[in-house]
């Protein structure tokens, strides 16, 4: 057990008012001792809800959300760091209003003050705080914010977003399919929002609106990560609602579309869930192997995808012959897949991409990229048994680079010449 005593909640008070914030101070000043103070009322308010004292904790959580809150609004916490540590409080301060409920309608009003009149921060996900709040709490959220939809100016940007999260959080909350899935039609302006609506049906039982959804969410919405997840979801209602091929058309149709790895790997999955056809793998190859030739971008996505789909020699002639137009990370991918098994392949090109780094005055880590390639190129010598050669080579480029010092020491540093 924790004990709960005078000095206790006044050692409590004293980490509280740490969290204190001019904002006239530098905000960069003091970002570690300020996160430190914050953790410690995070574990001593943790201990107390664990001991069966969150009643103490609610008021301390409450008065440290707040400082935090408004603090954040004159410090630096672009690594964040500070973000996390208040995220933490405000799960904790939800955690313990769950086993001690303070007044529904003071916690229904401060949550409501916090999303519509805060800065942006924290996140307040309105399922982690029903509980606390119960039925009279969530009816007073939903009138306070009726209350300033009727006052709400239409044409701030920020007055009606916030007033519509928390319109479609009560309606989450309320169990009541039918009236969330309404909340949510009637602003749709992301692929998140129609896989909310698809998941709820879903699990309502409704597997041919969840679909129907579903597509009209990617008729709307077809690329980007949001659509990726939903595509998932439809991916999934058609196979269990026993339309394979049709689960496979969705993936073709991605694809087709933009013909990439991100979206051959679902292809190939599914399709290895449902049929194993392996002619939509020479099909998919083939619509990538097209689009490279009207679109020489896709490279890296053919590259991928021959490798992705085991045709590694075609990934390697394609890729060497234009290795230029391939990313830095592919060009050493390629490169290194190659010297597995054919070592003497790679060491010319190797030896480019050194030089081509070397050259490079805008990327400032070019030296040390240059050290971990020559690190490749000694291995794929050694294994043709021509370390004497790699010697040799290492000579002659510190001759051409003679002139770079820091290259030099990076290289002595480095213990790469076989004699040495």
């Amino acid at each position: 057990m924790y004990p709960v005593s005078a000095g206790n909640e006044n050692e409590l008070t004293v980490l509280v008012d740490r969290l204190r914030r001019d904002r006239r101070r530098d905000p960069y000043a003091g970002r570690q001792a300020y996160s430190q103070a914050a953790r410690e009322v995070a574990d001593r308010c943790a201990r107390l809800i664990d001991a069966g004292d969150a009643a103490v904790a609610v008021p301390v959580l409450r008065k440290a959300v707040d400082r935090m809150t408004t603090a954040l609004m004159y410090m630096d916490s672009s690594s964040g760091v500070l973000g996390n540590d208040l995220a933490h409080l405000m799960e904790l301060y939800a955690r313990a209003c769950r086993a001690a409920p303070p007044r529904p309608a003071g916690l229904a009003a401060w949550l409501v003050r916090l999303v519509c009149d805060g800065p942006g921060w924290p996140d307040v996900i309105l399922r982690e705080w029903a509980p606390a709040l119960g039925a009279k709490g969530l009816a007073e959220m939903t009138r306070l914010v009726k209350q300033r939809a009727a006052v709400a100016d239409p044409d701030n940007w920020h007055q009606q977003w916030t007033i519509r999260h928390l319109r479609e959080q009560l309606a989450e909350v309320s169990g009541d399919v039918d009236r969330y899935v309404a909340v949510l039609a009637e602003h749709l302006v992301s692929a998140d929002q129609y896989e909310r609506a698809v998941r709820v049906l879903a699990e309502a039982g409704q597997p041919a609106d969840a679909i129907d959804w579903a597509r009209r969410g990617l008729a709307e919405h077809p690329s980007g990560h949001q659509s990726a997840r939903l595509r998932d979801l439809l991916v999934g209602l058609l196979i269990e609602t026993g339309e394979p091929r049709a689960a496979v058309a969705e993936r073709r149709a991605a694809f087709d579309k933009q013909p990439t790895i991100d979206n051959l790997r679902p292809l190939l999955t599914t399709v290895a869930e449902t049929d194993r056809d392996e002619t939509h793998t020479e099909w998919a190859l083939t619509v990538v192997r097209d689009r490279v030739a009207q679109q020489p971008g896709y490279l890296p996505h053919l590259i991928d995808a021959l490798h992705h789909t085991g045709r590694d020699d075609e990934a390697w002639h394609n890729g060497l012959a234009r290795l230029d137009e391939l990313p830095t990370r592919q060009r050493i991918e390629l490169l290194h897949r190659r010297q597995q098994g054919h070592p003497a392949d790679v060491r010319e090109p190797y030896r480019a991409l050194v030089n081509a780094h070397l050259l490079d005055s805008h990327d400032k880590r070019r030296y040390d990229t240059a050290i971990t390639l020559l690190r490749h190129l000694r291995d794929a010598y050694a294994a043709t048994g021509e370390t004497d050669q790699f010697a040799r080579y290492l000579d002659e480029l510190r001759g051409q680079h003679r002139r770079r010092p820091s290259f030099l020491a990076k290289l002595d540093v480095a213990r790469l010449h076989p004699g040495r």
